[in-house]
């Protein structure tokens, strides 16, 4: 994968009209502009009645994102493109999800509103890829049009996918540090959030790849929780273990904050290079002051946006729901004043 396959610039990814766009798992299109989808005689999808009954009356459709932990820094701007989006659209959108990020209480709250037929359309990130799947099938198999976003279910029902494209984020996060390295070979320290996560092992798996046959040595990923203090801590130790590493790499944006903290409180700034991802207001803080390399954008705000605008635009005028994604875009510390925060 080229680097100008990577980089792409802050216009290019943050316009809706640059968002790529593919064909999608399951997608469904109405031959006559209604939302409702004929079943073609292979199982194909069909909506609800009462979705088709509330479409038909003009009612205020109801589409929830269930985001696997909202109280995560990157759910903020998801929130704000959401709100945005429904606003536009006419719909009334709602963030919810486990504090935490259980899957168990995730699959629990989904499976309420889809029993209750409380809900017309259904997007969710996930805490567990095979703890969704089940439910993703239980919501379309009820007649609810259901996307993943941020967090990817290939091997679901979901009709479509908004966010970007993970194992390709970890093979883009690898060229960079090896960009960033110069030659340098020796260890570096990958942190995660959720280690056991499956955006976590998707990205770190396009990061493997991607620093094959480089001469780097992994360390992790170490799991560093979410809570700021246990991850700062847990950083702290780590790489009080690791005085030979060469970088400090994170793959999402809570870890790489900590990561960031430790490297500026214990004064290894210019000493160990560190990347990571998104562009939450600390972050931005430690590129200014040169505390880290670069980070690398998903556009939170257009994963929201986006979900909404499939789920609605399905159920109002019957258009095909196809995968958005979001892509990559790479923030330094001279491009950083071009991209909006994320938080």
């Amino acid at each position: 994968m080229s680097r100008s396959t990577l980089r792409r610039s802050a216009a290019a990814l943050l316009g809706a009209g640059a968002l790529l766009l593919t064909a999608a798992c399951g997608a469904v299109t109405s031959g006559n502009g209604s939302a409702a989808a004929e079943d073609d005689g292979d199982g194909g999808f069909q909506l609800a009645p009462y979705i088709q009954d509330a479409v038909d009356a003009g009612e205020t459709l109801e589409i929830r994102l269930s985001y696997h932990d909202p109280s995560l820094a990157f759910a903020v701007p998801i929130r704000e493109g959401m709100q945005r989006a429904a606003e536009e659209l006419g719909v009334n959108a709602e963030m919810i999800g486990p504090s935490g990020g259980d899957a168990a209480d995730q699959v629990s709250e989904l499976q309420t509103l889809i029993n209750q037929q409380a809900i017309h359309g259904l997007a969710v990130s996930s805490a567990s890829n095979d703890a969704l799947k089940p439910v993703i099938q239980q919501a379309y198999d009820a007649g609810i049009p259901i996307i993943s976003f941020n967090t990817n279910n290939p091997d679901s029902q979901q009709m479509g996918f908004v966010g970007q494209d993970l194992v390709a984020s970890g093979e883009a996060l690898a060229e960079e540090l090896l960009t960033v390295l110069d030659g340098e070979t020796g260890k570096v320290v990958v942190f995660s959030v959720d280690s056991g996560a499956g955006w976590s092992n998707d990205r770190f798996s396009g990061f493997e790849t991607g620093i094959e046959g480089s001469g780097i040595e992994v360390v992790g990923p170490v799991n560093t929780g979410n809570e700021p203090t246990a991850a700062y801590n847990t950083v702290e130790s780590t790489m009080a273990g690791q005085g030979d590493a060469l970088a400090l790499v994170s793959l999402d944006c809570c870890s790489f904050t900590a990561g960031a903290q430790w490297i500026e409180q214990s004064g290894k700034a210019g000493e160990i290079h560190a990347i990571g991802f998104d562009v939450q207001p600390q972050t931005v803080g430690y590129l200014e002051r040169g505390v880290v390399d670069l980070t690398i954008s998903q556009a939170p705000a257009e994963q929201g946006y986006q979900a909404v605008k499939l789920l609605a635009d399905f159920l109002k005028d019957g258009v095909e729901i196809d995968d958005v994604d979001t892509g990559v875009l790479v923030v330094t510390p001279d491009t950083v004043a071009d991209v909006p925060v994320e938080g």
